[in-house]
């Protein structure tokens, strides 16, 4: 884990990169990003698409996909509110299902609202997901390490020990009551998986490019992207500032802005929030707009028998070793 802040550097590296724990982690270790792609990519890319005019925030989603969607905007997508199923295994059922609740009622995190933000972002640019990535972020941020559906170098950290979680989710309806069970699909990964994306759907069902998993990165990468958005006003040349705050502002749910989720934080003595995205896999991202304040966690907790200590945990755990750093510098 790491962080960059006007007032100190922390830096710490601890553990292995693989599953039989010969590999030591370092701080160039490639990761699994996981659900922290739905900000690093997607989020990201619509924010500089809404920018240049390209997508309409509050535009129904009809007006970007051929199938209809008229009662979700964007903007639900981007605070989960549109109303569509969490989860749902598209390598057994490709059809994405009708909508599992009122569109805009309330926050339901959905991976499949993010696959359908990752589609409007290769209808508007008429580019693949990926290459879509490299031009509008990752080569403008100098994001040299961070790239779809494997990792750019050969120390990649192994992602899970294999397809177990998705199986025991289909087996159990549990958290999500799907009309499927494992052995409705044949192609499920028995080792550890390591240079894939553990994600089921991205992996199964998108090749590794999707709007809501399937980046590799490292923690030199992480921070610069979210150095980057935290100085956010610098890059008026990709997003303009105004489009940044409101991507950037609380909605209906005080927890989550367009995209990104919203942490409180007193650091310095000061109540600031952080923005940022947890991933399943074991990282998450954070930045604190206008302060130069940039976080990173990557860790491929997955690899332990058993229950395994939340990302959720993990994070927090960086966030409050940053807050009791900052009062004492």
């Amino acid at each position: 884990m790491a962080a960059r802040t006007p007032w100190f550097d922390l830096n710490e590296c601890t553990g292995h990169r693989d599953a039989a724990g010969d590999a030591p982690m370092t701080l160039d270790t490639y990761h699994d990003l996981a659900s922290v792609t739905k900000v690093v990519a997607t989020t990201t890319m619509l924010m500089r698409l809404v920018s240049e005019r390209l997508v309409d925030l509050d535009a129904p989603l009809s007006a970007y996909l051929s199938r209809s969607y008229e009662a979700i905007t964007v903007r639900d997508l981007l605070l989960h509110r549109g109303g569509l199923w969490e989860w749902w295994p598209l390598y057994i059922q490709p059809q994405l299902p009708p909508p599992r609740y009122r569109p805009g009622r309330a926050r339901h995190y959905s991976d499949l609202g993010f696959v359908l933000l990752g589609r409007i972002v290769a209808a508007v640019t008429g580019l693949r997901l990926d290459r879509a990535l490299a031009e509008l972020v990752t080569r403008p941020l100098g994001l040299t390490s961070t790239t779809y559906a494997g990792p750019a170098g050969a120390e990649v950290a192994t992602s899970a020990l294999d397809d177990r979680v998705e199986m025991t989710m289909l087996d159990t309806g549990r958290p999500y009551p799907v009309p499927y069970r494992s052995t409705d699909f044949a192609g499920w990964r028995t080792e550890p998986i390591a240079g894939q994306v553990a994600d089921g759907n991205a992996h199964h069902a998108f090749g590794g490019v999707a709007g809501h998993a399937g980046l590799f990165s490292t923690v030199p990468d992480l921070l610069r992207y979210a150095t980057a958005l935290s100085r956010y006003e610098e890059y008026d040349h990709l997003w303009r500032p105004e489009v940044a705050r409101e991507f950037f502002a609380p909605g209906p749910d005080p927890e989550q802005a367009l995209g990104f989720r919203r942490y409180e934080l007193d650091l310095a003595g000061e109540s600031v929030t952080v923005l940022g995205h947890p991933g399943h896999v074991g990282c998450a991202v954070g930045f604190v707009p206008g302060r130069d304040v940039a976080l990173a966690l990557a860790s491929n907790r997955l690899l332990v028998e058993g229950q395994p200590a939340s990302t959720d945990l993990l994070w927090d755990d960086l966030l409050q070793a940053t807050a009791r750093r900052s009062r004492t510098e």
